[in-house]
This record gives structure tokens, sequence and C-alpha cells, in this order.
């Protein structure tokens, strides 16, 4: 057992006695045998360390895998898509994940400055934050914030406790535009009072008054909210509090509260849905950055009107967390883009399949990776002119400036993607497009998650958003010699999508630093030969790397070969490498431009 782990024992179920100093302290517990004196009760009464408080956090993970799909069960408020249970355990695996980087091994033992509470917990509270998922995922980020906040000391004590639910409580209704009552912030408010109100001063009395407070508390929002009373269930995202509230419990005492199970919601007494019950409508978040307190408010009252589910909640650390419900995606993305600089969105769509959104399905489909097969088979559905498109763009993603002109002298508006392409840049340049129909060429710069979110974002009724399946520039250009703006948008993308797809391409870059790859170790300075995005050949000589990678790529077949130039490629490096395939493959043409991209020395496409 490393020091940084801290020994639970093996529980039992047994009757908890009331402590008449401190009510609601009783109930049913799952306890060890003198736990107790297993553990220290004095110590606990002291308090946790930072190494306890992150061992806190990896029980409430396991804590949460366990209860998972009863929360699941729960959810019907805000909206009835059963993910409460599996966002609030994704959200706390985060946490844990972000204060596990910055531990280590204490040099110094348990009080080192390391792994005093505030550090730990504001490392776990950032990390909720950039991980959340779902309105109950930043609500949580929150929880953990007010953790952060209270510990002013290296130990999280019984008044520390107190404080931090308060805070907690505080930094919650604040990051919503429109709190309600009979969800998780009722039962934060009833656990908060409960730990204030108890007369024990020891950690231990203080979080088993909270931990019976808001169960208490919970029971009670059946009965606060319609929603919740006519499926028959308590809140989810309150039930989940209570798993942590509980696993504090455990992590203090080496006690578990036993809950009562909470039956499943079933079927509205008004009989089961129907398609479509309202306008499609999506969960958007994103993180923003370079935002300040006047901002992030003027930020909340501006989505407000957007949808509802509104949370605009800071990490501590000068980054933000956005969430809102509402049925224009792009709308709310660029409040964010008026707040600050905008990065992981995620967009989902919340009222389920819908006619009109089937193409939207197949584009993000080829975006994430489809070879060519998404857009066709969806775009039927889109609302497409019948005649030739004339009023269709292409948007193409370009690293370097020779890059550029290639796709522009195509016929496409170009973005530029270095050093970094933000998904906020792309959005905001989709939109600027003043075409009814526009193609996008992501090639390669942005993730197929941020891809889809993009795209659902920037499509509206006026506009028409198809992302092809374009991983690279090679593969851009492939798809940009087919564009025919004559034809109607199915086909033309259908044609430029099989195009890209049909391109297989690779690699040539020069190591950076040492790191293990599928085919061994490379050393800074390594020629490195890649097939897509995996490492095929390492080689000390980058020109004999080269020569490898073309051999397999050619071996497979091929009779167009384009080499792109990199800005750090040598002198008559793409020169060789064409005269290398002549040499080896005759009768395979070659054509050699010069990119300017800084990523790859040489960027390689076979046809």
């Amino acid at each position: 057992m490393t020091r940084n782990e801290v020994a639970v024992p093996e529980t039992r179920q047994v009757s908890g006695v009331p402590d008449e100093r401190c009510p609601g302290s009783g109930g049913t517990l799952a306890a060890d045998d003198g736990a107790s004196r297993v553990r220290g009760a004095d110590s606990y009464r002291a308090g946790l360390g930072g190494a306890e408080f992150l061992h806190w956090g990896r029980a409430c993970v396991r804590a949460l895998e366990r209860a998972r799909g009863e929360i699941d069960g729960l959810n019907v408020f805000p909206v009835p898509d059963s993910d409460t249970g599996r966002n609030l355990l994704a959200t706390m695996r985060a946490a844990v994940a972000s204060a596990e980087e910055i531990a280590g091994e204490p040099a110094d033992g348990a009080d080192a400055p390391e792994w005093r509470v505030p550090r730990i917990a504001a490392a776990m509270a950032r990390g909720a934050t950039a991980g959340a998922r779902g309105n109950s995922g930043i609500i949580l980020s929150q929880v953990l914030r007010g953790f952060a906040e209270a510990a002013a000391e290296t130990a999280l004590t019984g008044d520390t406790y107190r404080i931090a639910l308060a805070r907690a409580a505080a930094l919650v209704r604040g990051s919503l535009s429109e709190p309600v009552e009979g969800t998780i912030l009722t039962v934060l408010d009833r656990a908060s009072a409960a730990a204030a109100n108890c007369s024990e001063s020891g950690l231990g009395g203080v979080a088993r008054a909270a931990a019976e407070g808001a169960a208490r508390a919970l029971d009670s929002t059946r009965d606060q909210l319609d929603a919740l009373r006519e499926a028959g269930v308590v809140d989810a995202g309150a039930r989940g509090l209570l798993v942590l509230l509980d696993t504090m419990v455990a992590e203090v005492t080496g006690e578990t509260p036993v809950r009562r199970e909470y039956p499943a919601a079933g079927v509205p007494r008004t009989g089961p849905r129907r398609f479509p019950p309202e306008p499609v409508r999506f969960e958007v978040m994103f993180r923003i950055t370079g935002a300040d307190d006047d901002r992030a408010t003027a930020l909340r009252s501006r989505l407000a009107p957007l949808g509802d589910s509104v949370v605009v909640a800071a990490d501590g650390a000068g980054g933000w967390a956005v969430h809102i419900h509402c049925a224009d995606a792009g709308a709310a993305v660029e409040a964010g883009v008026a707040a600050g600089s905008v990065r992981d969105i995620r967009i989902e769509c919340l009222s389920g399949a819908h006619p009109d959104t089937g193409a939207a399905a197949g584009a993000e489909a080829a975006a994430a990776g489809g070879a060519g097969n998404g857009v066709p088979a969806d775009a039927g559905d889109r609302r497409v002119p019948a005649i030739g498109g004339a009023d269709r763009g292409v948007l193409a993603v370009a690293a370097g400036a020779g890059a550029a002109e290639l796709f522009e002298a195509a016929g496409a508006v170009v973005l530029g993607a270095e050093p970094a392409l933000e998904s906020a840049a792309l959005l905001a340049a989709i939109r600027q497009m003043p075409h009814r129909e526009v193609l996008v060429l992501p090639n390669g710069a942005l993730p197929a998650h941020e891809l889809v979110a993009v795209g659902a974002a920037a499509r509206d009724a006026h506009r028409d958003v198809l992302l092809l399946p374009s991983a690279s520039m090679v593969q851009g250009l492939a798809a940009m010699a087919v564009h025919d703006r004559a034809r109607i948008a199915v086909d033309d993308a259908f044609a430029m999508s099989e195009a890209a797809a049909g391109t297989r391409w690779g690699a040539l870059r020069r190591a950076r630093e040492r790191a293990l790859t599928m085919v061994g170790t490379c050393a800074p300075g390594d020629g490195l030969g890649l097939v897509g995005h995996d490492v095929v050949v390492i080689d000390r000589d980058t020109r004999a790397a080269g020569h490898t990678l073309l051999n397999r790529m050619l071996g497979l077949g091929g009779e167009l070969v384009t080499l792109l130039a990199g800005a750090g490629a040598p002198e008559e490096l793409a020169a060789e490498l064409a005269r290398h395939i002549g040499a080896e493959f005759p009768g395979v043409e070659v054509t050699v431009y010069s990119g300017g991209q800084r990523a790859d020395l040489i960027q390689i496409g076979v046809e």
C-alpha cells in the first residue's frame, strides 16, 4: 500500500444509534467491527489530509459506478434522458484524474504541501469543470470548488466541512440563471443546514449530519416538482449528491450509511411521449477562457432567453464551464464567443431523431471518420435545391501558405490552421460564408467530436452544412479536384467524400522527443513515417525513413502520388522522394507541391 492510499475496512450492516447532540446522525450504517479503533477515531475528529481527500474522490468513483444505473433510472428532470448517473461518474473520474496528475508520492509525508486539501480539491474542481458532463456534472464541479475554497488549512475538519457545504451551495446557486427547488440545489442546502446545526465538532459527526439531512431532503423532492411527482421518483442529481456525502461518512468513520432503494421512473400517467413533443432541442456545453465575473454574468443573462438549464460556472482558475438546453445551438455558442475564448464545444440532441436532422447525422458520421458512406446515405433528407449549386461554397482548413494557395486556386475559401485551430474559429468561419450550402474540408485540424459539435451548431434554417471526411490536406486536395458546383449538393458531397476516402495518406516527420510508438521507441531527431496517424517506420536517417514509407504505401498499389513539402523539409527532399518513386515504381505519376505546413516534413497522398 502506498502512502497516498487509505485502508477501507470490510463492512457489515449495523443499526446506528442517534446522537442527541447532533440530530440526524443516526440511521442504518454499514460498519466495520471497531472501525474507528482500526482507523483512529481521534485522527478523524482532527480531519482529513489531502491523501485521504483524494482517496474519498476515488471511493466516490467506485460508489457512483455502483449507483449509476439507479441514478439514471430516476432521471426525468430537466430532460428524461437517463444519463445523470453516467454524467456524474464521468465528471468525478475527470476530477480524480486531474488530482492524481499533481499528487505523486509526497516527499515529506501526508502533511507535505502537495498533499494539503486545498491543492488536491482545487485540482479536482478544475478537472471536474473541464470534464463536466451535463448539468449535474457542472454542479458537481462547484461542490468540489466549495471544498477547495473552504479548506484553507492542511486538513478538512468539521468546521471546514460546514464551510465547504455552505460555500458549495452558494456557488451552485450563483452559477444558475433560474434555480429550481426540489432538485440537487435544495438537497445541498439542507445538507449544509444540517451540518451547520450539528452540535458535534468532529468531522465524523458533521459528515453524518450532512448526509442524513440530505437523505431527508431527497425523500421530499418527489413532492416539490411536478415532473418528479408524476414519475414517482426522487431527483436523480440529488440522489447522486447523497452518494458523495455517504462516501465521506465512510471515509471519515469507516461506516457507510445504508439507504433504501429508490425505484426508477415509470411511464407517466399521461401516457408515453409521442414524437414530436416539441421542436428539436440540444444540450450545448463548452468551456471559456479569458472571461471574468462580469462577462460570465452577462453570458448567463444572454443565454437565459435561449433555453433552460443554464449554468455558467467557474473552475476557480480562470476558466468557465457553460451548459444550456436550447433549440438554437449556434446562438448559444455565439454568445460564448462574445464572452471569451471558446473551446471544447459539445452538442447533443435532446429530442431524439427528427426527419429534418437525418443529413446532419450523416454528415457528422462522415466527419467522425466514416469512409465517405455517411453523407450520401442521409443527405437526401436535406433541404437541397433541385438545381445546381450556384449558392454553394467550400471552406477548407489549411496549414501553410503554399497549401492555402492550392485550395484557393481550386475555388475554396481557406481558414488557416496554424499554429492551432479552435472549434470556435471554424464555427465563425462557416457562419461568415455567404452561401446557402457550405461544404467543409476539415483536413484533420480538429478531432471528430469537435467537428460534430461545430456542424450541429452551424446548421440553421438558412444554411446547410456538410462536413466531409478529409483527415489530411492531401485528402482535401483530392476532394477539391472533383468538386463541381453544377451538381446538386448531395452529389457533389458524395463525389468529394469518395475522392477523399479513396486517397491513402501518410506523413514523414522528425521526432521531437523520445517516445514509445507501435513499432518501437524513437529518439529526438529520428525520421518517422506515418500511415494515417500511426507510426510505421522509425529510422535515424530521415530520407531512408521516407523511402521505406513510400515502399509500404505504394506496395498496396497506386497510380498518382502527391507530395506536399513542409516548411521544415530539407532542400531536395521532396525531389529525392519523387526520384525514388520513379525508380522503384515506374508508371506512377508524381506531383510535388510546396505546402509550407509546420507539422509534416512531407505529407503524402496516394490515389
